[in-house]
């Protein structure tokens, strides 16, 4: 109301000051007389003139006597007097064109002044839609929530695969949209808040549009980070119009994407402030979510993959009361992803989601879609009819080891050491029980720094290892190592990345999983938090001794030399295949499944005969 009194009053003094103008300059140009400079020679002749104002070009002037109109005043326009005296000869009236120069002088003013208020604005408006504040600084209190309505999500349940624990949970949330006053009847009320936790990729957001879109309610899209400017104050503020938005539209869902960036706890920090502007903008969010009442048709989703870092007053009874697991589908999971994004292309007869998706262990439900399409990508340059299951198999070996660079040649020499380096993986891997099959070994360089790999297929889905599986993952891991040393007397470069991930396991089986006898059934590392974490901060503490941490790095040395030489008794034991499979690795640059099985099985036929 304040607002609106406000508006009128401007216009009203507005209106009153061009009013006056137009009366001063209506009433001046009736005091004054315009005469013809014939008419004013006429009256200077009779005497009639008692003042005037020469300019070079008009004539101001006062006369003794007021003229039939009532005007004492006059100005005519200045002629020269040769040209006013041969007209006189002739007899005719004559007067000087009277310039009105009133619209020139008022653009003068105004042009200018418009030109400053429009620069003005136009630069103000530009900064605060680079500032993110897209209706100006008017509206920077506003929420910049993206509502989409039914006919906008366009996405329900059966657009949403591998994730079916999850749908089910969120089945009670769609009923209780539908239908509030039915569903809480026998006095149950419906969480005030439901958090989507799982790694990044795996169909959280998704999950929450199709929520919508299978309840068929408006849907409040934000991401944490909207909330907070560079403006004090701002982000409680958009909370506040968030929440007031959609009640006006309940029943309404309210989905907030990485809200890890605004409800992160609060003083976890040693060195960061304590009314710092995130912290009043979850204060708001807190109030907000024990404000409104569960039956009023408002439920409020949340996406992290962080929630470790959550302040618990946002996780606790009554506010965020749920928390809905959307995890790494399994192989049946990834087989239903597959099949809905497979519809998008055409695909040909030989493709089986089953074998596309035993490919891919660990791939979320994003790494999936964007596997489909690089698949679709590489068979549209090679100009094929339809996406076939090769396509699909370049494009697994594309997301994980990288682009083949062909251009990238490597001298002989490099050629042997890569050759040798990858096969000793390969024949590791067939020589262990229980090791992941190979399905496929090449030493055309990938990416940034992969001058040959090996791609191992899980047969299955793993959620345990015991230690004698992690100690031969170790061993394939070394083989390319100990390939070098057996065939060329000496260590290179190429197993830096190995050496890396034996020691993370070696490390990790001592200080996180108790298997060392010597430190006991004791775990000194706290496993890593969340689905994303990152490096440990600098100032937690350890939590154990330097003597133990000493110990702990002679035990993982010592498992890592033990299974070193283990891996190269192996290679000794299959020397001969390993320099036959080497050379042929040479001349084809790969070797798919078929080919590394056929020469195993031939090179443990002709071992078995010489034993004999």
């Amino acid at each position: 109301m304040t607002q609106q009194t406000n508006f009128n009053v401007r216009y009203a003094i507005v209106a009153l000051i061009a009013f006056a103008f137009i009366q001063y300059v209506v009433s001046t140009v009736n005091q004054i007389a315009p005469v013809p400079y014939s008419e004013f020679q006429s009256l200077l002749r009779q005497g009639k003139v008692d003042s005037v104002a020469v300019s070079d070009r008009f004539i101001q002037g006062v006369l003794k006597e007021a003229l039939p109109g009532g005007q004492k005043r006059f100005f005519t326009t200045r002629l020269d007097q040769e040209f006013a005296t041969e007209l006189d000869k002739h007899g005719v009236r004559y007067t000087g064109q009277i310039e009105s120069t009133l619209l020139r002088d008022v653009l003068s003013w105004i042009v200018p002044v418009l030109l400053f208020v429009g620069l003005w604005w136009y630069i103000s408006r530009r900064m605060a839609e680079a500032g993110g504040l897209d209706g100006g600084l008017m509206s920077i209190g506003k929420s910049k929530a993206k509502v989409y309505v039914e006919s906008d999500t366009g996405v329900t349940f059966e657009d949403v695969a591998g994730v079916d624990e999850a749908k089910d949970e969120l089945r009670e949330v769609v009923d209780f949209l539908k239908d509030p006053t039915e569903y809480g009847r026998l006095g149950g009320r419906m969480p005030k808040g439901i958090l989507l936790v799982g790694p990044p990729g795996t169909g959280k957001t998704l999950l929450a549009k199709a929520v919508a879109g299978q309840a068929k309610v408006p849907f409040f899209s934000i991401s944490g980070s909207e909330f907070v400017e560079m403006f004090v104050g701002v982000g409680a503020a958009r909370v506040r119009d968030l929440f007031q938005q959609a009640h006006q539209k309940a029943p309404a869902i309210i989905f907030i994407d990485e809200i890890d960036a605004l409800g992160r706890a609060r003083g976890v920090a040693p060195f960061a402030g304590g009314h710092d502007e995130k912290e009043q903008t979850l204060n708001q969010l807190l109030v907000e979510l024990d404000g409104f009442d569960s039956r009023s048709g408002l439920v409020i989703l949340a996406a992290t993959n962080r929630p470790e870092i959550l302040d618990p007053a946002l996780l606790r009874a009554g506010r965020f009361d749920r928390q809905v697991l959307v995890d790494r589908p399994d192989k049946k999971g990834r087989i239903q992803i597959l099949n809905v994004h497979m519809k998008k292309v055409k695909t040909a007869p030989d493709v089986d989601a089953e074998k596309v998706a035993a490919l891919t262990p660990g791939f979320t439900g994003a790494d999936l879609a964007n596997l489909v399409n690089e698949a679709a990508l590489l068979a549209t340059r090679r100009r094929a009819d339809a996406v076939s299951m090769t396509d699909f198999g370049n494009a697994v070996e594309r997301i994980i080891a990288g682009l083949e660079k062909r251009n990238r040649l490597l001298n002989p020499r490099e050629r042997e050491i890569v050759a040798y380096h990858e096969m000793g993986h390969a024949l590791v891997a067939l020589a262990l029980p229980g090791s992941d099959s190979i399905h496929k070994v090449s030493i055309i360089p990938r990416g940034l720094g992969a001058l040959g790999y090996t791609v191992q297929r899980p047969t299955e889905d793993r959620f345990l290892m015991t230690r004698e599986e992690l100690q031969n993952k170790m061993a394939v891991l070394l083989g390319g190592r100990a390939a070098e040393l057996i065939v060329f007397d000496h260590l290179s470069t190429g197993a830096a990345d190995d050496l890396r991930r034996v020691t993370d396991i070696a490390r990790s089986m001592v200080a996180r999983y108790g298997m060392s006898e010597k430190l006991g059934n004791v775990a000194y590392d706290q496993e890593p938090q969340g689905f994303a974490a990152g490096p440990v901060q600098a100032f937690r503490d350890r939590g154990f001794a330097e003597q133990t941490a000493a110990s702990i790095d002679e035990e993982v040395r010592a498992i890592v030399q033990s299974t070193f030489e283990r891996t190269v008794q192996i290679l000794k034991e299959h020397r001969p295949v390993l320099e036959r499979s080497a050379r042929r690795l040479l001349e084809k640059e790969t070797l798919d499944e078929a080919e590394i099985a056929q020469l195993w099985s031939s090179a443990s036929s002709q071992e078995h005969q010489a034993a004999e």
